[in-house]
């Protein structure tokens, strides 16, 4: 299903088309503990079983065991001072198996590199001494504002 339009026929030679997916996938960190096997996505809402399951084996070449969806109510509130009230968009959610044996864990995007703490400290105390020679030289020069010196 796709709600684009492609041309049938462009004038000139070679033909030449991108053909893209009209959906999506967004892989989400999931809310209770699951098996290492299973990976949770927000998908696009017209998305079926069938095609989450050939956009991860044929764009990705990820090897499906099962998947499962449900479509989940997006959140209302009443506004305190108005009182209308909103909703959020649905949205549909995919359990997507994995063969037995293979783990999906998530990338640590952002480590915790010692070596980067270091340069960081370092250049804090670069600054800190700048800043003071800066302050003693603006002290020998009374009646001249320091932002005036060079």
């Amino acid at each position: 299903m796709s709600t684009r339009w492609y041309p049938l026929y462009q004038v000139g030679n070679p033909q030449q088309r991108v053909f893209l997916p009209n959906f999506w996938l967004k892989l989400v960190r999931p809310s209770h503990k699951f098996p290492p096997n299973v990976v949770q996505f927000i998908v696009s809402i017209q998305m079926t079983k069938y095609d989450i399951r050939n956009y991860l084996e044929k764009i990705y070449k990820i090897p499906v065991v099962n998947v499962r969806t449900v479509v989940t109510m997006g959140k209302t509130e009443q506004d305190q001072l108005k009182g209308y009230v909103t909703k959020e968009d649905d949205f549909k959610v995919a359990f997507v198996t994995l063969p037995r044996g293979q783990e999906f864990h998530f990338p640590d995007i952002f480590p915790k590199d010692e070596k980067k703490l270091d340069d960081d400290a370092k250049t804090l105390e670069e600054t800190k001494k700048n800043y003071r020679e800066f302050l003693d030289k603006s002290n020998q020069q009374p009646g001249i504002p320091g932002w005036y010196s060079f």
